[in-house]
């Protein structure tokens, strides 16, 4: 057992970092798959040297170093019980391009679209497109030999590599690229490690017997997808194999070998040129997969770009996720699966005869019954369907899940139908309703059972399912292992794939490769037994977890933790768009990831001792950078709400340790403001000092929000009352009540010059300060109290409104959990509404004049709340503020601001506050010409944009209050 003072001179020998705490030994304990093993540590190595003497420090503690990019790995490749060696934060360089050539070198933690957002404006990019090309990295692409949807004419990462840099067991650095045979021969006499390999490929393969047992045992030539065990098949077109290729490249047998026989440090990658401008996606619609796969052979001969799958059950996933159900405009009917078919050229015209011709094809043969086609932007709208696909499948309620196992076979594309006949016979065997999806094309679909692998029952299932499927794979000569690599999952059945010559083959090259075993143990030779090291203890009593938030849509909150698949979106970096994860984008610590989050809760909820399972000191570190955006609760497609489950965690935490006086400050900010509102100016005054910034704990570079001289509701009574056909409910929130006393005037003017009466009734506040502290108790009181005023006046005549996107949409989604009449609080969510949405919604039924607004050109860019983007959007607020007909409307492609309530003005989060600001709002807020106009409906974004940027943003009530002619 090696001691935490030897890896404590281990970190202290390393530029980068050694951590060996429990919460980092949990977050790397597992990874997109279905495996978890606690590791003896995470490496963090900041260049070469570090990365020599954790293999140096390897062989001499007899432990193994475990590979790690992204983390998304389906096969448990980056799950083990050595050090975990993270390259996703420091080995991140392209380290020069070559136009001419079209090649690039760059680090293996190089994120793949980032790389092609690099390459564009050369015209070129890296082809092999994986559903998690967001965030995956080249190095683990190289490392699983990865391929995704654009294989069928792009080919595989294999096919692009030209040159891998590399540390080698001894630690010796070595260049791998395409060679002369003769350049080979004179390797072997070299009497270095790199030697030593040379000399054991070529004696190996230099036997007619090992040529022959290879070309009978592996998979057909023709499937392209083919990652069973080491690519050793590729060295027999070398003609010191008796094929007939003068040149040999051994870092293309690095490809697909998984961090198990050298740490690559340098990846030289072939690259294309950008695909033809116009595309035109045909997304034909069957009434079963098997004739969707006899359909794939005909539309295959239509020159493809893409050729992708989804069936029923990936359809389905999508029907309730927030950011996934706009997505489906293309469905007609209910379909069992639906094929993307994609044909590229130079103009629309020729790209419309392609697709004209290709319908005329599969409708010729009778083949799918509605073949819709999607044009532009759209188009990467279902390409993202499709991609979300697996992750949307940890979406799924309870512990019954689809379990990777059997999701990476591939067969000849001839061979596909038949094969998935045979293996529908077995599913049916086993009751089995199996999901189908993906590379349709490229012959390989990802199937997957339907498990609960806490139970011994389908764990013994689990087995039985893959040794058959193993075996159905093999009858046809396929790759049980087509892009998802062997890992764990698969290394046990490589014998049966290839034959147990070639398998023992494989050993001996692994160890002339590795002779101490030191690179990633337990991946394809010697292989880990697939059944165990399982994430879950199986038929183990589940815990029973009180919580005061209602998580029955889950099954309770440990249920909602466990339905983080590990597909890691929350790691996509900002040009990725979008707003997840907003504090992973500012430290790039897995740690600060929704996924991190989501797995330690999990951890300790189902293994803490405590009385009180929610009192551990790690669970406070990783919730303690969440601002709770929200974003995961739409983007995650496995909606994984963070923001919720740390509100819950907030609150059993500090039942137990205690509130602290910062704490109850901000939650309970109305009462003070109430005090405070009394005398206003003084109370201003003496908030903005630097003694009571130290006192309450806000950054010294803060400026405490002023409270009005007067609240808006003691301004409403004063107001004459309207007599308008028309009548809306406002919700004076607390922070327009207290502080945007203003924006509440002007909604008050804007709805009466539109026709609307506007009444506040003796409510009371939100809640939401409460709720992001964790005081939910005083949070549930608030919403009962709200629910009991609001459940009878509210309805669809009379709807209710909000200013202040946090405060109105409690109503939508914490109210739903908290309040005691469930029933009256559904009934009321459905009525509610963003100012920005009853407006719009009132546009579009043409119920106000719009003549009433000015004709003057402005230019204006919108920038949304995070609530409001994850449970609304901000198309109301560019349909509002295009009203006046004259207006020129943009919205910021922005992520998260960086303020979230109280967060940014906690001096400890400041920095980071500002940080996720600069990510992307900043700059593109400064990038504006002065005479734009500013939007932004949350208080805490208009507050951080003026802190970071020194322009004043308008919500879009004012704008449009200012607009009245």
């Amino acid at each position: 057992m090696i001691q935490n003072t030897v890896l404590k001179q281990l970190h202290n020998s390393l530029s980068g970092d050694v951590l060996f705490d429990n919460l980092h030994k949990t977050l790397y304990a597992t990874d997109a798959s279905v495996y978890r093993k606690i590791p003896l540590a995470v490496a963090f190595p900041k260049n070469d040297k570090d990365l020599k003497t954790l293999i140096e420090f390897a062989k001499k503690n007899n432990t193994t170093l475990i590979p790690r990019t992204a983390g998304t790995s389906l096969a448990g490749q980056c799950v083990g019980d050595g050090i975990v060696v993270d390259v996703s934060k420091h080995f991140t360089k392209i380290i020069s391009f070559d136009a001419v050539n079209k090649t690039v070198t760059l680090q293996p933690g190089v994120v793949r679209d980032s790389l092609n957002v690099y390459l564009k404006e050369f015209g070129l990019f890296f082809g092999p497109n994986t559903s998690t090309s967001n965030r995956c990295m080249i190095g683990g692409m190289v490392g699983n030999n990865s391929s995704g949807s654009t294989s069928i004419k792009y080919g595989v990462t294999r096919d692009k590599v030209l040159e891998i840099k590399a540390i080698l067991s001894d630690g010796s650095s070595a260049t791998f690229n395409e060679i002369t045979s003769d350049e080979f021969l004179e390797k072997i006499k070299e009497n270095t490690q790199e030697g030593k390999i040379y000399r054991a490929i070529y004696s190996e393969l230099s036997q007619i017997e090992n040529q022959k047992e290879i070309k009978k045992e592996f998979p057909k030539e023709t499937i392209h997808r083919r990652n069973t065990g080491y690519a050793v098949d590729e060295f027999l077109s070398s003609d010191l194999f008796g094929g007939t290729e003068s040149t040999i490249n051994i870092a293309k047998f690095l490809s697909g070998s998984e961090g198990t026989l050298a740490f690559s440090t340098s990846i030289t990658l072939q690259l294309d040129d950008l695909p033809p401008t116009e595309s035109i996606m045909v997304c034909t619609h069957f009434k079963s997969v098997n004739e969707s796969l006899i359909a794939t052979v005909t539309a295959m001969n239509h020159n493809l770009y893409n050729c992708e799958l989804m069936d029923k059950t990936i359809l389905d996933c999508t029907k309730n996720n927030r950011d996934l159900a706009k997505n489906r405009f293309f469905l007609k009917g209910d379909p069992e699966a639906v094929l993307m078919l994609e044909v590229s050229a130079n103009s629309l015209d020729k790209a419309e005869v392609l697709a004209d011709n290709l319908i005329k094809d599969l409708e010729k043969n009778n083949l799918g019954y509605h073949h819709p086609k999607v044009y532009g932007k759209d188009i990467a709208k279902v390409h993202y369907l499709r991609k979300a696909g697996l992750g949307a499948l940890g979406n799924m309620i309870g512990d019954m899940k689809a379990v990777a196992c059997i999701e990476d076979t591939a067969v000849a594309l001839e061979d596909l139908p038949n094969y998935i006949e045979e293996f529908t016979q077995i599913m049916s065997k086993y009751k089995q309703n199996a999901v189908y999806y993906a590379h349709a094309g490229a012959g390989e679909l990802h199937l997957r059972p339907i498990l609960n692998l806490k139970k011994k029952a389908d764990v013994v299932l689990f087995r039985k399912i893959t040794t058959e499927t193993a075996e159905l794979v093999k009858k046809y000569k396929g790759s049980f292992s087509g892009e998802h690599g062997d890992g764990i999952v698969r290394a046990e059945f490589i014998p049966l794939m290839i034959g147990e010559k070639n398998y023992q083959l494989l050993r001996r090259i692994k160890k002339a490769f590795d002779p101490d075993n030191i690179f990633n143990k337990g991946k394809i030779t010697d292989a880990f037994s697939m059944d165990e090291n399982l994430r879950y203890e199986i038929d183990r009593d589940e815990p029973e977890i009180k919580t005061i938030q209602d998580f029955s849509d889950s099954e309770g909150i440990l249920k909602l933790a466990e339905k983080c698949n590990g597909s890691g979106d929350c790691r996509k970096p900002v040009e990725a768009g979008g707003t997840m994860c907003p504090s992973y984008r500012a430290t790039k610590d897995e740690k600060d990831t929704t996924r991190a989050r989501a797995n330690t809760l999990r951890e300790f909820l189902t293994n803490s001792k405590e009385a009180n399972k929610f009192n551990h000191k790690e669970l406070k570190e990783v919730f303690d950078l969440c601002l709770s955006c929200k974003a995961c609760a739409s983007e995650c497609p496995s909606n994984v709400d963070i923001a919720t489950m740390k509100a819950e965690f907030l609150y059993q935490y500090q039942e137990t340790n205690g509130y602290s006086f910062r704490i109850k400050l901000f939650a309970e900010n109305v009462k003070y403001n109430k005090l405070g509102s009394i005398v206003p100016s003084l109370t201003n005054a003496i908030l903005n000092t630097p003694f009571a910034k130290a006192a309450m704990g806000v950054a010294k570079e803060r400026t405490v929000p002023k409270l009005a001289k007067s609240t808006l509701k003691k301004w409403y009574k004063k107001q004459p009352i309207t007599k308008h056909k028309k009548t809306v409910y406002l919700f004076c929130d607390e922070f327009t009540n207290f502080y945007d006393v203003e924006i509440g005037k002007d909604a008050y003017y804007l709805l009466d010059k539109l026709g609307y009466n506007l009444k506040i009734v003796n409510h009371e506040e939100s809640g939401r300060s409460y709720i992001s502290k964790g005081f939910l108790k005083q949070a549930k009181a608030v919403c009962n109290f709200n629910v009991t005023i609001f459940k009878d006046i509210i309805t669809e005549k009379t709807p209710l409104i909000g200013i202040e996107p946090s405060a109105i949409l409690t109503f939508r989604d914490e109210y739903i959990r908290l309040a005691d009449d469930k029933k009256s609080a559904e009934k009321i969510a459905k009525n509610v509404f963003t100012f920005e949405e009853f407006l719009a919604k009132e546009l579009e039924n043409k119920k106000f004049d719009t003549n009433v607004f000015t004709n003057k050109t402005k230019t204006l860019k919108v920038h949304g709340h995070c609530h409001q983007k994850a449970l609304s959007g901000t198309h109301a607020s560019f349909q509002i503020l295009n009203i006046p007909k004259n207006y020129n409307v943009t919205i910021i492609n922005s992520g998260c601001c960086g303020m979230a309530g109280s967060f940014g003005y906690e001096k400890e989060h400041y920095q980071i506050s500002m940080q996720v600001g600069e990510d992307t709002l900043f700059p593109k807020i400064r990038n504006t010409p002065k005479e734009t106009e500013i939007a932004a409906a949350g208080t805490s974004c208009r507050h951080q944009i003026y802190d970071g940027t020194k322009r004043i943003a308008k919500h879009p009530i004012t704008i449009l209050k200012e607009a009245l002619s």
